[in-house]
């Protein structure tokens, strides 16, 4: 029985086998002084976009690893040397972001000193060249070389430990191997370049940077390489997928978290013995098998790594006893322990590792049998269908199992009440603490978040301001009812307009800060929400506080239901979509209880937000193009992706649903979702779905203006439309003139513009900016205009 060991708590010792051995040589990586070359003119490129040139200088390579080559130096610090690397980023979106930071929309640095790290041919690719060039070997230098740069190359090795072990035991070719260089330019200081060909986005190049005692890893550009831009190559196919999962967990008196999990694993291709995982740094994995067998498990630091993917999990490769075949399914089963829970005081707990708990691989959905036991005096939650819940002495045991694949299982703890509601045959059950966290007492001090931005519901890296409480402590089972029956409205309006969410039974739950979250079946909402406005800090009593948490962030997270967990983002630039069309399923909401014009009011405060100006004149909409998502969150301007990504996501949803007129706008929703139901989506595969959409002879039939001015640009226009009157009824001639600023000249909107007569309907004529010339038009018309008005419905986004 599973529980013997969670119960008992023995570890089981792991075998020791090729993961370890090439994880000890990749420990003792050193140059090697023999493989030491005065190299000139020597070059080599990855995916076309990405050269590098050695200009004038040494190469030095590393000690083979597993009988490879995986490191090498250059080193251009004598009279004369140099080398060059050039990266051309295909998208304008992509230029935007280098500029950014660079000051140039392509990168070309020439730099004196760079550490290679390789996997492909690269290695070989360019000893090739040097022995046919009969460059001379430099052994004197290599050894001087090597006392100076062993440390740095054994630290860059073990900070791609994993990736490395990972792809020197499988036997890695040069289809799938990575190349890593970590440079120190001449002008741009010390960045990192990365091309991967596993990756979605095969080209990378970034920096490590502070700001304000805080630390970024700003990613300069992202983007995919031109082979598989043109098809030329695909990206490698999963290797395995991982589902079916059973986990048992126990959770002790002092919050100790121990767990087994088991999952169906399903190989993928021949011969396969290597797979990865990612859990939270906070679990141990202490023993993994493979249909009952050990199985060698390899788990160190890999910090660079890390940074790279931003995660915020670590990788543990699994190496099987007997390789597996394709097609067959296998059961593996992982033990893991760790500390994710902490009491926030009087038994509010926080639970830190929400998402990556248990072992996962890639993001695909999957069904979950979960039992948690755990002390009698708290109460668990988490997604399912109730199967069992029983206490005996001190514990309880309670099992859920999902009906529907979902895209993760998270849980929440605490001693609760509990308020349900029913409609349409939906459940939602609000659980309340009983007391507030201490921070929110009578005489204390409480962190929270500043004013801006009142719309996120992230958490980490937030600003804190400090201030005095009320006397009387806030009371979090005040609006637990008003919740409950709040959220129970959310959840039957958005399924009758969206399809069925990701799990019949929502569970609500409260988690200290000022933040939200929404996993399938379950929400993280914050304590303020519980409590009641007049109970709030003044700080946080003004409007657009009261409206974040008293309307908008349960009802965004509940449209997460569907947007994340019914449909999920296929990559990094592909999130902010989901984030927008849960934002602005708030606001539909909102708009539903309070009016269209109070929902034209937050509209309005999201685009003021967006035209805010740091200290340097630049409005923080100008920081990079929405696609880019949580790379926004830079040491440039730390908060720029609350507002862009939730402000201005909302405005492109909003227009968008201008551009359709409401039955095809929520038409669209439904069918995306239904279409979609369990899949990950591009932000193209949207495009087409909502082009598909729009009202016949419509102007930029296939949406891409549209796109490319919202969703790769930054740049909100200002428009100054101009009308003149020529003639008298019935032939009264009606010359429109629309003036574009404040963007791009290739920025191309379709701008509506009523015309208003004392009898007869309204007539809406576009006018299509861009191209450096006003856009102008001519209507012809029975009586003069009573009135002429620019975009009466907030269709574009404008100054």
């Amino acid at each position: 029985m599973l529980l013997r060991w969670l119960l008992a708590a023995v570890a089981i010792p792991l075998a020791a086998d090729q993961l370890t051995t090439i994880s000890g040589e990749l420990q003792k990586v050193t140059i090697d002084p023999e493989s030491c070359y005065r190299v000139r003119d020597l070059s080599f490129s990855r995916g076309d976009d990405l050269r590098f040139y050695l200009n004038d200088g040494y190469l030095l390579f590393g000690t083979p690893v597993a009988g490879r080559r995986i490191a090498a130096v250059f080193i251009g610090d004598d009279e004369g040397g140099d080398a060059e690397v050039i990266v051309m980023p295909p998208t304008k979106g992509e230029r935007l972001s280098l500029a950014s930071f660079t000051g140039s929309p392509n990168l070309n640095e020439h730099f004196r000193q760079a550490v290679f790290l390789f996997t492909d041919d690269t290695a070989d690719v360019l000893l090739n060249e040097i022995r046919q060039r009969d460059m001379p070997r430099r052994a004197e230098r290599g050894a001087i070389a090597a006392r100076e740069w062993d440390t740095t190359v054994q630290n860059l090795a073990r900070s791609f430990a994993v990736r490395l072990t990972q792809q020197l035991a499988a036997g890695t070719g040069a289809e799938r191997g990575f190349v890593y260089a970590a440079l120190q330019g001449r002008k741009l200081g010390n960045f990192d370049i990365y091309y991967d060909p596993e990756a979605a986005n095969q080209i990378y190049v970034g920096a490590l940077r502070t700001r304000d005692d805080r630390i970024f890893y700003d990613t300069w550009t992202n983007f995919e390489a031109r082979p598989f831009r043109a098809g030329v190559r695909k990206r490698p196919g999963a290797d395995y997928t991982l589902g079916n999962y059973r986990i048992e967990a126990v959770l002790e008196d002092n919050l100790h978290l121990r767990v087994v999990t088991q999952a169906t694993l399903r190989a993928m291709r021949d011969d396969l013995r290597l797979a990865a995982f990612e859990i939270t740094q906070g679990m141990k994995v202490n023993a993994v098998r493979i249909n009952g067998q050990a199985a060698e498990v390899f788990s160190p630091e890999s910090l660079r790594s890390n940074l790279l993917r931003n995660t915020g999990s670590t990788t543990i490769l699994v190496e099987s006893a007997e390789p597996m075949a394709a097609g067959r399914a296998y059961e593996i089963e992982f033990e893991h322990e760790g500390d994710i829970v902490r009491n926030a005081g009087r038994n509010v707990f926080f639970v830190g590792a929400r998402s990556n708990w248990y072992p996962r691989a890639g993001g695909s959905f999957a069904t979950y049998d979960t039992t948690f036991t755990y002390p009698s005096t708290l109460q668990i939650v988490f997604p399912g269908a109730l199967k069992e819940d029983k206490t005996e002495g001190n514990q309880r045991t309670t099992r859920r199992v999902t009906g529907e694949p979902i895209r993760l299982l998270g849980f929440n703890l605490g001693q609760y009440e509990s308020s349900k509601a029913t409609r349409a045959g939906l459940t939602v059950e609000v659980f309340a603490n009983k007391q507030a966290e201490p921070n929110l007492g009578r005489g204390r001090e409480v962190v929270v978040m500043p004013p801006q931005p009142p719309f996120s519901r992230r958490q980490q890296n937030q600003q804190s301001s400090v201030m005095a409480l009320p006397q009387a402590p806030p009371n979090p089972l005040s609006r637990i009812e008003t919740i409950a029956n709040e959220i129970a409205g959310a959840f039957e309006f958005l399924n009758a307009q969206l399809g069925p969410p990701a799990t019949p039974l929502l569970m609500v739950s409260p988690i200290p800060g000022a933040f939200g979250q929404g996993f399938p079946g379950l929400v993280y909402l914050s304590t303020w929400s519980y409590i009641n406005a007049s109970e709030r800090p003044a700080a946080i009593r003004d409007s657009q506080h009261e409206i974040f948490f008293s309307e908008l962030l349960h009802a965004h997270e509940t449209a997460h239901q569907w947007w994340g967990n019914v449909v999920t983002s296929a990559s990094a630039q592909d999130d902010w979509l989901m984030e927008a069309l849960a934002n602005y399923s708030s606001l539909m909401l909102y708009e539903k209880k309070k009016g269209a014009k109070a929902m034209q009011q937050l509209l309005e405060h999201y685009r003021t937000r967006l035209l805010d100006k740091d200290d340097n004149g630049k409005t923080v909409d100008s920081v990079g193009p929405i696609r880019l998502g949580p790379r926004l969150q830079s040491s440039l301007s730390p908060d720029a992706w609350h507002t862009i990504v939730y402000g201005k996501g909302s405005w492109i949803v909003h227009m968008l649903r201008r551009r359709l007129g409401d039955e095809q706008f929520f038409a669209l929703l439904g069918e995306f979702c239904k279409r979609y139901r369990h899949q990950a989506v591009t932000i193209k595969q949207f495009q087409e779905l909502a082009a598909t959409h729009l009202p016949k002879g419509s102007p930029d039939p296939k949406l891409e203006a549209f796109f490319e001015a919202w969703v790769e640009t930054t740049g909100i226009p200002e428009l100054k439309l101009e009308a003149e009157v020529k003639g008298r009824a019935p032939n009264v001639q009606l010359n429109l003139k629309l003036t574009q600023t404040e963007v791009d000249e290739s920025v191309s909107l379709q701008v509506p513009v009523e015309v208003q007569v004392a009898r007869g309907k309204s007539q809406v004529v576009y006018l299509t900016t861009g191209g450096g010339e006003p856009a102008t038009a001519t209507v012809l018309l029975r009586a003069a205009p009573v009135k002429v008005t620019l975009d009466p419905e907030l269709t574009v986004l404008r100054r």
